[in-house]
């Protein structure tokens, strides 16, 4: 069967989802434009992509309503992955994050619509906040604390964004699926803003105390890039997605302070586990959920979807790059005090 090529406009696409989903879309035929400000994301992410006949790079800003408007304009579908990214960086640029969140999907928005594009927008299990009843469905409640507090001012904002993505549907017609993603890892994710595994694995390949925040028995669901990406593509390609809400993640639950020992056991280090309070390592005020499992049946019945990657393989992986990219930055070290770099 032949795959009808189309152009894809990723914002955010040098971040790390987005640069998986552009060699997954590549690989399949597809043309793709990253629209990326590089703020979070990197060009190294985008290496593999870069030697792609089919890959365009534009450095620049959801915010630049003009550009923004050129690039929809060009493409066939958007996905709209641009936006704050990870809990620590919410924490400390609250008006940033949710400036960006907020206007930047509303430009987006209206472009695709302008043009009539089909857009995926990506939110995030934050919607859900403090929502203890799991596993959290798509129509479970918002239970969110004040929103004096960072973390549920960004999830309002990704609610808005949701909310602008189903009134444009409903009331205009726009082509629209949203995906809600729980936490997700693998290759190229930083561990600068927050994320937890890359932290913790580069923690222990560097011998260093692999910090846990609180007491550790918080718990979390990890899905791999590749898995996610996978749903994305499906929904994508599906008709009965347009207008639903999906979330994208595992059900294999584990506590931050067992993820914490695996991975020490795992890579073999001699690294201590530190428990650090709240108060330490965020701001005054920070709140944290206890545990966050999807329901992932959604997805399940509309696209086939299940993961296929357990959390030992995703360690693993995560471990793998982590040894290389430590072995490079040793060997770039090494050049450059022999006076070769």
């Amino acid at each position: 069967m032949t795959v009808q090529t189309k152009k894809y406009l990723l914002t955010g696409g040098a971040g790390f989802i987005g640069s998986h989903l552009a060699d997954a879309l590549l690989a399949q035929g597809h043309r793709v434009t990253v629209l990326d400000n590089l703020s979070t994301g990197s060009e190294k992410n985008l290496l593999e992509a870069a030697q792609h006949p089919g890959f365009t790079l534009v450095r620049g800003s959801v915010l630049d309503e003009l550009m923004v408007d050129e690039l929809v304009h060009a493409c066939d579908v958007v996905v709209h992955l641009a936006a704050a990214v990870g809990v620590q960086l919410v924490i400390e640029q609250p008006l940033h994050s949710f400036t960006t969140n907020i206007r930047g999907s509303e430009i987006v928005i209206e472009a695709a619509h302008r043009y009539r594009r089909k857009i995926m927008m990506v939110s995030t299990s934050e919607i859900y906040g403090k929502n203890g009843r799991l596993p959290l469905s798509e129509d479970s409640d918002r239970v969110l604390g004040s929103p004096a507090v960072s973390r549920w001012a960004y999830s309002t904002a990704k609610a808005v964004d949701e909310i602008l993505a189903n009134a444009y549907h409903r009331e205009r017609g726009l082509p629209t699926v949203t995906v809600r993603l729980f936490n997700t890892v693998g290759p190229r994710q930083s561990g600068a803003y927050g994320m937890v595994i890359p932290r913790l694995v580069q923690q222990a390949v560097r011998g260093e105390q692999l910090t846990v925040h609180g007491d550790g028995s918080q718990s979390r669901c990890f899905a791999h890039v590749a898995d996610v990406v996978d749903a994305f593509l499906l929904l994508l390609d599906s008709e009965e997605a347009i207008g639903q809400v999906f979330n994208v993640g595992t059900q294999q639950e584990i506590s931050i302070i067992r993820l914490a020992e695996q991975i020490v056991r795992m890579t073999g280090s001699p690294s201590e586990i530190r428990l650090v309070p709240y108060a330490d390592a965020y701001a005054p005020g920070f709140e944290d959920m206890q545990r966050r499992i999807p329901d992932t049946t959604r997805l399940a019945t509309v696209t086939g979807w299940h993961a296929r990657w357990d959390l030992t393989r995703i360690l693993t992986d995560v471990i793998e790059e982590a040894r290389e990219t430590q072995l490079t930055d040793q060997e770039a070290l090494t050049l450059s005090t022999r006076g070769l770099g």
